[in-house]
């Protein structure tokens, strides 16, 4: 059976995990609050990041690539990219935008916080929010006409969306001005696969360094 180590609170984590469950496949939750499960996790992939899938005796890490793996692999209920090419570029495309436009940006204020840092932690927020606003700018625009991220079916672009947007929006709420990508984040939350990772991850709110605010 397939593991997957990873971490309920985790936006990357939860983005294999959406996939896992869209595609309805069995496998191991090896949760890294455990620590035999950390340290096993550190011997498969020791640059320190997560989740981490194990297939037998392979070790498959990085986000996008868990899922690619699971596609050609484990063909499950649905398959996330494409198998004609052009469609499958807009899914990838799309899938590196939240990754690296949204997620990313969103991530390095809070890691500032950890680190505690006040000042430092103010910075990263003043340079988050107009780059997320630039993001949402042109989210909004690009999702008009689609009613998932890369057109009428649900994909690995959806995937990576939810919980960049999940999170970005508590770092630097999406204004009131987008209004279709407030409404993609909704139907994202009520997305069967997402709102299990919301519910599952909801007991570590404290772990979020800016304070979880009292919204989804």
């Amino acid at each position: 059976m397939l593991q997957l180590f990873s971490h309920p609170f985790s936006s990357y984590c939860q983005k294999v995990l959406i996939a896992l469950w869209e595609k309805e496949i069995p496998f191991a939750y090896r949760n890294l609050e455990e620590p035999e499960a950390a340290a096993e996790r550190a011997s498969l992939w020791p640059l320190g990041r997560f989740p981490v899938l194990l297939d037998g005796g392979q070790a498959v890490a990085e986000s996008s690539i868990i899922i690619e793996h699971l596609d050609l692999h484990h063909a499950g209920a649905v398959r996330l990219i494409p198998q004609d090419a052009r469609a499958a570029l807009e899914v990838r495309f799309m899938d590196r935008f939240f990754d690296n436009y949204v997620m990313d940006v969103m991530t390095k204020p809070v890691f500032e916080a950890i680190k505690g840092e006040p000042g430092r932690t103010d910075l990263a927020l003043a340079e988050a929010r107009p780059a997320l606003d630039t993001a949402y700018a042109w989210l909004e625009d690009r999702l008009k006409g689609r009613f998932w991220a890369a057109g009428e079916e649900f994909g690995m672009a959806d995937c990576a969306a939810a919980p960049s947007l999940f999170y970005a929006d508590w770092v630097h709420e999406i204004a009131p001005r987008f209004g279709r990508l407030r409404e993609y984040r909704a139907q994202l939350l009520a997305r069967p696969s997402f709102a299990r990772a919301v519910e599952e991850a909801r007991p570590y709110r404290s772990y979020f360094p800016l304070g979880a605010p009292d919204r989804d």
